[in-house]
């Protein structure tokens, strides 16, 4: 009986004194003030907002459009700050209940204005794209990414504050346990130094095409903080830690200016004299004239008798297209394919291939041999 009415005695003591010096209905008009708040939320998101946004969307701008629509979540939470200070006016400062209101009021203050900060982030991150030509695309992504990160951090410390909590000393007392995860953690930090010095030195960005030989070749679709992720051309994704571009060469086909073709065309043997030099001079005049190629003093073009092979004579066709563009490139191959095909057809002569001639001695019988 004794254990009974002291519990007793304990509910009593709850409904008395209360919970961390609340008393019981102090929290039940807490826990009522957060209903309303979110009814009230809900009501304004539904009726305010969306008339609002009715006459945004009237302006024919695209980047107050872009503002709003990136701000309608804090927006939303601005009815239940709204809520916890109309109820804190009513509340006495110095009971508890005003105490904790007020810090309540603080917090939620706090969370709105470093919500609207990261959020405006977005539309005005249009901004920093005019500078893309300066640095790299992927770079203003960390810039952007770093921006919001710290906007977070400075967001829960100014929170923290407000409950009394200062964010120095515990910085102090992680010290040697950041000294710890540090040691454990190099191969991280390695990442993203490499990291910074790719998009730094501009070896290679977004979209383009490159070739990390013993891993992957294919194009780049993310540049992250510890890895890059390259999509290969039969469309998988493979990550590469980023300390690995450090170490090895890194061929980038995109900033290449234009294609080479390197080809070697074997004629039969019994090609004569004049038709092999009449070959040469249509397929170099069919190049310098067609705007599809490029020939300068950098970038010539060579259409010569490259060598007596076993069993052609070898003619080098080494010219450079005006485009960089895959398709385009394709393209250019096969009407130059098409076009020398032609012109050995015209010219009478024929495509060599691998053979091997036999020649018999018409003195020897063979049956005697037999």
């Amino acid at each position: 009986m004794e254990i009974f009415t002291e519990f007793y005695k304990s509910i009593l003591d709850v409904f008395d004194k209360g919970v961390f010096g609340l008393r019981l209905y102090e929290i039940g008009l807490v826990l009522l003030l957060i209903i309303l708040a979110f009814s009230i939320r809900g009501l304004f998101a539904k009726f305010i907002l969306k008339k609002i946004k009715k006459i945004i969307l009237k302006t024919g701008n695209k980047i107050d459009d872009q503002l709003f629509e990136s701000l309608l979540s804090p927006l939303k939470f601005l009815p239940i700050v709204f809520a916890f200070l109309f109820v804190s006016l009513y509340v006495d400062v110095e009971t508890t209940l005003g105490l904790y209101l007020q810090k309540i009021n603080k917090t939620l203050a706090t969370i709105f204005v470093f919500w609207l900060i990261h959020q405006a982030v977005n539309p005005f991150s249009n901004m920093f794209n005019q500078i893309e030509k300066l640095i790299s695309k992927a770079l203003v992504v960390w810039l952007i990414k770093s921006l919001k990160y710290l906007i977070i951090f400075l967001g829960i410390v100014a929170t923290l504050d407000v409950w009394g909590i200062k964010i120095g000393p515990v910085i102090a007392g992680l010290g040697l346990f950041g000294v710890a995860v540090a040691l454990g953690a190099q191969d991280m930090f390695k990442n993203l130094i490499s990291g910074l010095l790719i998009l730094m030195e501009k070896s290679f960005t977004l979209g383009d095409v490159v070739n990390v030989p013993g891993h992957a070749e294919g194009t780049v679709e993310h540049i992250g903080f510890r890895s890059t992720r390259i999509r290969k051309f039969d469309s998988t994704p493979i990550t590469i830690p980023n300390y690995i571009f450090a170490e090895v060469p890194i061929i980038n086909y995109s900033n290449r200016k234009y294609r080479r073709i390197s080809w070697t065309i074997g004629l039969e043997y019994k090609s004569t004299l004049d038709q092999i030099k009449k070959f040469t001079t249509l397929v170099e005049e069919y190049v310098k004239n067609n705007k599809d190629f490029m020939v300068n003093d950098n970038h010539q073009c060579f259409v010569r008798l490259e060598k007596f092979n076993d069993s052609s004579i070898d003619i080098l066709i080494y010219c450079f297209t005006s485009n960089n563009n895959w398709n385009e490139y394709l393209r250019v191959k096969e009407d130059l394919g098409l076009f020398l095909k032609k012109t050995v057809e015209e010219l009478g002569l024929s495509f060599a291939f691998p053979s091997q001639s036999i020649y018999f001695d018409e003195n020897i019988n063979l049956n005697n041999k037999i």
